[in-house]
């Protein structure tokens, strides 16, 4: 398997595959291309998550914050349980790859 190919069309709505899934841990691989989280939503998660941007790049903004972060590949976030937080935007020239990791 790779990460990168084949990469799904992301311009109508972003993708989540799942890459594995063992006790306590989720990965997933996500492609989106100009997605953002709907107006007004926050995730709001069990698990916590660790996650790095692979390419493209992305604005992750925390509720408890002032601004998004800028993300470009090979930034990465830990996101504690709970920690409402949103994707403000991800680039729409190009796919933004994201591998999150879930955990318990």
């Amino acid at each position: 398997m790779n990460l990168f190919s084949p990469l799904p069309d992301a311009h109508a709505a972003e993708r989540v595959d799942m890459l594995l899934t063992l006790p306590g841990v989720r990965i997933e691989r996500i492609v989106s291309q100009g997605q953002a989280s709907p107006p007004g939503f926050w995730y709001d998660q069990e698990e916590g998550e660790w996650v790095p941007l692979l390419a493209g790049a992305a604005g992750v903004h925390f509720a408890d914050e002032i601004d998004a972060r800028l993300l470009r590949p090979g930034d990465w976030l830990e996101i504690a349980p709970h920690r409402r937080h949103r994707v403000d935007w991800t680039d729409p020239a190009g796919v933004t790859i994201w591998l999150a990791v879930f955990y318990r």
